[in-house]
C-alpha cells in the first residue's frame, strides 16, 4: 500500500464518495468502525483507534453518507432508505479489500453491522455492537422504551442551531451529548473539540439529520438474530437512556455464543475513555479469539 493510499481520503462506493481515515499497519486484520446515526467518524476518538490498532490491527473509520466530508444532500431531502447505509458499508469492505472484518458498530452503526452479519457473513469476522438493540429475533414490546426525560426531548425537539455558527453548532452538540450520556463526569471540552471537527470537515453538517428520515425504512426484509454466526461481544452501558441495559441483555443472550460487557455508568455514546480500560481489552479478547479459531 502507498502513503496515498493509506491516506484520508474519499473512495468511490457505488453512487457516492466516502471520506475514510486508517490507523495501524495495513497488514494487520481489519477492525471497521461503523457509526451511529447522524454521525461522522469523529466520534471514534483517535486514541481509541489507535488502543485497538496498537493491538494489532488495521482500524477504518468512516464518514457515513451525508456527514463529515463523504457525499452530502440537501438536508430535509434524503434519496435514500435505511438499507443503503447498510449496502455504504458493505461497498468499503469490498473497495477496500478489508473481508472478513471486524465490525465495531455503535447505536445504529450496530444495527449496520447486525444487517451485514446476517446478509453477508462472508465479509465478518466478528461483532462487537455497542448501545444497540436487535435488528430482529427478539420481542421488543418485553423490553422499556427510553427513558421519560429523552421522549419529552424526541416529543418537543430543541432548535437547530445556526449551522453557520460554529460556537453555536458547538453548544448544539453539547446539549445532544448531555441528554445521551450516563452518568460518568462528561469532557465537555472533548465534546466541544469534536463539534468544532465535524463544523470544520462537514460539506453541510444540517444534512447529518437526513439519516433521522430514514432509520429503520427499507425494504422489509425479516432478519433475525438467532442466525447470526460470527462471534460476537455486545457492549451496552448502565444508564443508556435510549436503549436501556435489557436491550443489551437481550440481544446478547439471543446471538449464540455472544459475550456480554456491561459499561457502568456509561450511557448511549461510543464508549467514553474512562470505559477503554474495560472496553478496549474485551474488544482485542474477541478479535485475537477471532483470529485463530
Amino acid at each position: 500500500m502507498s502513503d496515498l493510499e493509506g491516506a484520508p481520503r474519499l473512495l468511490p462506493v457505488g453512487d457516492v464518495e466516502l471520506f475514510v481515515e486508517e490507523y495501524g499497519d495495513p497488514a494487520d486484520p481489519a477492525v471497521l468502525l461503523v457509526s451511529g446515526a447522524a454521525a461522522t467518524m469523529d466520534w471514534w476518538d483517535v486514541g481509541l483507534c489507535e488502543a485497538i490498532a496498537a493491538g494489532g490491527h488495521r482500524v477504518v473509520r468512516y464518514d457515513h453518507r451525508d456527514t463529515g466530508q463523504s457525499t452530502t444532500g440537501e438536508p430535509g431531502r434524503p434519496t435514500y432508505d435505511g438499507n443503503v447505509l447498510d449496502g455504504d458499508a458493505i461497498g468499503l469492505l469490498d473497495e477496500m479489500h478489508l473481508a472478513p472484518a471486524h465490525l465495531v458498530g455503535v447505536s445504529m452503526g450496530g444495527g449496520i453491522a447486525q444487517s451485514i452479519a446476517l446478509a453477508r457473513p462472508d465479509l465478518v469476522a466478528s461483532l462487537t455492537l455497542i448501545a444497540t438493540t436487535a435488528v430482529g429475533g427478539v420481542d421488543h414490546d418485553g423490553l422499556p422504551g427510553l427513558e421519560a426525560g429523552l421522549a419529552e426531548r424526541f416529543a418537543d425537539p430543541p432548535p437547530d442551531p445556526n449551522w453557520s455558527d460554529r460556537d453555536d453548532v458547538a453548544d448544539w452538540y453539547l446539549d445532544g451529548e448531555r441528554a445521551f450520556a450516563g452518568i460518568l463526569p462528561l469532557d465537555e471540552h472533548r465534546v466541544r473539540s469534536i463539534a468544532g471537527r465535524i463544523f470544520d470537515r462537514s460539506i453541510d453538517p444540517a444534512a447529518a439529520g437526513n439519516h433521522w428520515m430514514v432509520v429503520g425504512g427499507g425494504d422489509d426484509v425479516d432478519l433475525n438474530v438467532r442466525s447470526i454466526t460470527v462471534p460476537t461481544l455486545v457492549v451496552h452501558g448502565t444508564h443508556d437512556p435510549l436503549f436501556p441495559l435489557p436491550h443489551g441483555k437481550a440481544l446478547a443472550a439471543a446471538i449464540p455464543d455472544a459475550t456480554l460487557l456491561v459499561l457502568e455508568g456509561m450511557g448511549h455514546q461510543v464508549p467514553p475513555e474512562l470505559t477503554w480500560h474495560h472496553f478496549v481489552p474485551a474488544v482485542l479478547e474477541l478479535t485475537h479469539r477471532t483470529s485463530t479459531r
